[in-house]
């Protein structure tokens, strides 16, 4: 008969905390490779990179990633509430015309800097954020923009420095595109 002897207490620390070690590298390597990265050479960093800076580094992502969803978030709810605003207007039987008039854009080009007026009997930050980054689109650099109501009229001023090369026919390209932008969302309701 042979005799057993239980392994020793020490032993057995020994082994749960090489298991745990393992165990937490695994996860690390999971974590790791779920963070897209920039090139080869930052992922051969990375492999060099020590814990904690890869820990920050997965932490920065996922917080990035937070402000992306939100903002798809707010997004979302813009257009929804411009459906709802098309869903109720149409299932009322009333047409766009009849309920409201269309949104007047004006657009003063002052030699360096362009001043674009939108005024509209409904609220529409989507609108207004369009404008704003199709201004950004063609190099102008947004200063100040804001909106105010005026009785049942919403009033949205943004003031923009142009480039050297937005000056003359970049400005009519800007006003034309921002005037095409509202007459189709305004058909679009």
């Amino acid at each position: 008969m042979e005799n057993y002897q239980p392994a020793s207490p020490r032993t057995d620390r020994k082994t749960v905390e090489r298991n745990r070690r393992n165990h937490m590298k695994t996860l690390y390597s999971d974590l790791n490779s779920v963070i897209p990265n920039q090139n080869s050479k930052l992922m051969d960093l990375q492999e060099a990179m020590p814990m904690p800076d890869q820990l920050e580094e997965a932490t920065n992502y996922i917080k990035r990633l937070k402000n992306k969803l939100e903002r798809l978030k707010e997004r979302k709810e813009q257009l929804m509430g411009i459906e709802r605003l098309s869903k109720s207007m149409s299932s009322s039987g009333m047409t766009t015309v009849e309920l409201r008039k269309p949104p007047h854009i004006e657009i003063h080009d002052m030699g360096s800097a362009l001043e674009v007026i939108l005024i509209s009997e409904f609220l529409s930050h989507f609108m207004f954020y369009e404008i704003i980054r199709v201004l950004q689109e063609e190099g102008a650099d947004v200063v100040n923009a804001n909106f105010y109501l005026l009785g049942q009229t919403y009033f949205h001023t943004i003031h923009s420095e142009v480039g050297e090369s937005t000056f003359g026919s970049g400005a009519a390209r800007i006003s034309s595109r921002l005037k095409a932008y509202v007459h189709e969302f305004f058909n679009s309701l």
